[in-house]
């Protein structure tokens, strides 16, 4: 058999490396477009300069439970901070009863021991409600991930409802404002219509729904992508 006189001079691995390169250079502008896409979002969406935001721009500090380990979190939200304006003034009105109190023949009569159990009592209620509706707020968040939007409704400390939905399922999103209080201040619900088990989520009264649906028809938009890349998780 007659050998080639250049074969020793061509590397086993030279024809692997031409046939790799290609496919990384295709990866890294994948990879590329989906940074400026993402960016893009982000620009929409504006920053966050704190933790308490009703409107949570990629925060870093923010996981939930039910979060996947590569799942990133693209928006945080809670009802608009107008919402608790009814408790908070709830609340000043309960702190100022004991005082009220003072004005009453009824009262007067009562022995100072009392007075001051009734009013020890009448605090811790008052602490407790507002620590209640304080909590709820706070925890009651719909969240917008890479993969998913998210629902999760905070009733109290022993009653949580989680409910999901794939981006890929969403269908149609809307919005509604209504109100003097919604108009001025731009916030309202946004409902998504999906294909999912869960047939509706719907965000109440979040901060900016115009950018909200705007993020959301981006992201169906990625997901589009992903899918013709066969990069879909």
């Amino acid at each position: 058999m007659v050998r080639a006189k250049d074969l020793d001079l061509v590397a086993p691995d030279e024809v692997v490396i031409e046939k790799i390169e290609p496919k990384l250079q295709t990866s890294n502008k994948i990879d590329n477009n989906m940074k400026e896409f993402r960016q893009k979002m982000y620009d929409v969406l504006g920053h966050t300069k704190h933790s308490l935001s009703s409107f949570l721009v990629k925060p870093k500090s923010f996981k939930f439970t039910e979060q996947d380990d590569q799942e990133e979190i693209i928006l945080v939200m809670r009802p608009h901070w107008f919402t608790n304006v009814s408790w908070v003034i709830t609340t000043i009105f309960m702190l100022m009863v004991p005082t009220l109190a003072r004005f009453l023949p009824v009262w007067n009569g009562v022995p100072l021991r009392y007075q001051m159990l009734g009013i020890l009592f009448w605090y811790m209620v008052t602490l407790a409600f507002a620590l209640e509706k304080f909590l709820s707020w706070y925890f009651d968040v719909f969240i917008i991930t890479d993969e998913r939007v998210i629902d999760i409704e905070f009733n109290n400390l022993l009653d949580k409802k989680f409910s999901e939905a794939k981006i890929s399922m969403i269908q149609d999103v809307t919005s509604m404002v209504a109100g003097v209080s919604q108009t001025m201040l731009n916030y309202g619900d946004v409902r998504i219509q999906t294909a999912a088990e869960i047939p509706e989520i719907c965000f109440e009264k979040v901060p900016n729904p115009d950018k909200v649906i705007k993020v959301l028809q981006m992201m169906r938009q990625e997901e589009e992508q992903e899918a013709i890349d066969g990069r879909v998780r």
